[in-house]
């Protein structure tokens, strides 16, 4: 099934050094992404209701972005990307969500995202 490229943007009050632990490090993704996330080099592996998938970290800067290519999705070139970036008029910041769902489904996908990012949001009180 092809892959179609999704952006999402999120409004989050936070640091971007608070945000930038919780979208890098394993302790981070637990507390909004997924229930387990074991960490091999950089090979991610994020754990949900048993289930699981492995990502590798493809590159990352700190307190700016990350992004990760899904191992499952062999040589597409699909990839997850968060990325922090502020509103150089009001100082807010926002998470540009890049991803990749199978066509047809970006509408799950977004409410998906949206729920991630709530929890996010709780995990950082902002």
């Amino acid at each position: 099934m092809a892959k179609v490229q999704v952006q999402y943007e999120f409004l989050i009050h936070a640091s971007a050094h608070t945000i930038y632990n919780c979208i890098s490090t394993p302790s981070g993704f637990e507390e909004w992404f997924a229930d387990k996330v074991n960490i091999r080099g950089e090979e991610y592996t994020f754990i949900w209701e048993g289930e699981q998938k492995t990502a590798t970290l493809v590159s990352s800067k700190k307190d700016q972005f990350v992004k990760f290519h899904w191992m499952d999705d062999g040589k597409d070139k699909t990839f997850f990307e968060i990325r922090i970036t502020k509103d150089e008029m009001t100082g807010d910041l926002a998470l540009v969500i890049t991803d990749f769902c199978d066509e047809g489904e970006e509408d799950e996908c977004q409410l998906l995202w949206e729920s991630s990012i709530e929890s996010l949001r709780h995990a950082v009180g902002g």
